[in-house]
């Protein structure tokens, strides 16, 4: 399952049961490798744009590779409901399609929480502009996640996208903006344990990292200069850049 404008990942499998080397290439007009994506009433789903050219592949006999390819960019999955994906790879040298197994998919909203509309000041492109932060929670059966998506409501256009971790239902995350417009979100992920992440505009991640609970519980506050800290807790794990 997963929420509107999520990455949706698939993983490619391919194992050589040839008895001997292949050597997969575009061939007769026909790209090696493809998707075939449907709807849940059976219509195919075209893609948004010619997938990314794959470059020739060589496995030796009774190897395997993976690949792993994001759907979202390549194809409408974005509207609500279930999708069945199948990958298909063309052989040349018998000029022949074998299939995957078919999986399922389904594709939902989540609950909005709470949402934040922000210009974009000088020195960043596209100055003037708007970007809308939103941070939204879907209950799985065993657990709850926080997401965060910056969009711009105008364009129509989302940025990105994605979770943050799992987050304890009953505890609101904390979230503020810097000087220059960039959200930082404080969560608690488990009993104790409380996640930290800092956002840009276009939606990059641009800090990870996570604080334990001491004798204080961690906060966020603004400094004296606009930047956003956090105070109370103790840090588990550096901020990665």
């Amino acid at each position: 399952q997963f929420i509107a404008y999520e990455p949706v990942i698939a993983t490619l499998g391919i194992t050589n049961l040839a008895g001997r080397d292949v050597d997969l290439h575009d061939a007769d007009g026909q790209a090696w490798f493809g998707f075939e994506v449907t709807g849940a009433e059976g219509q195919l789903i075209a893609p948004l744009r010619v997938t990314d050219e794959q470059p020739p592949l060589k496995i030796e006999a009774g190897k395997r590779v993976t690949r792993k390819i994001n759907l979202t960019p390549l194809y409408q999955v974005h509207d609500f409901g279930a999708y069945h994906v199948r990958a298909h790879i063309y052989f040349p040298d018998l000029s022949k399609f074998f299939y995957s197994q078919t999986k399922v998919f389904e594709v939902t909203d989540a609950r909005p929480i709470w949402q934040k509309t922000v210009g974009i000041p000088e020195g960043n492109p596209g100055p003037g502009n708007v970007r809308t932060y939103s941070l939204l929670t879907n209950r799985f059966p065993d657990h709850t996640s926080l997401y965060v998506r910056v969009e711009d409501k105008d364009s129509g256009i989302v940025f990105a996208t994605y979770s943050l971790g799992r987050i304890l239902s009953f505890d609101e995350p904390q979230a503020e903006l810097d000087r220059v417009n960039r959200l930082y979100v404080l969560h608690c992920a488990s009993p104790r344990n409380w996640a930290y992440s800092q956002i840009g505009l276009n939606g990059e991640l641009l800090a990870h990292s996570s604080f334990m609970e001491t004798k204080t519980r961690p906060r966020l506050t603004h400094a004296s200069d606009g930047e956003v800290t956090v105070r109370g807790g103790m840090i588990e794990t550096p901020a990665v850049q």
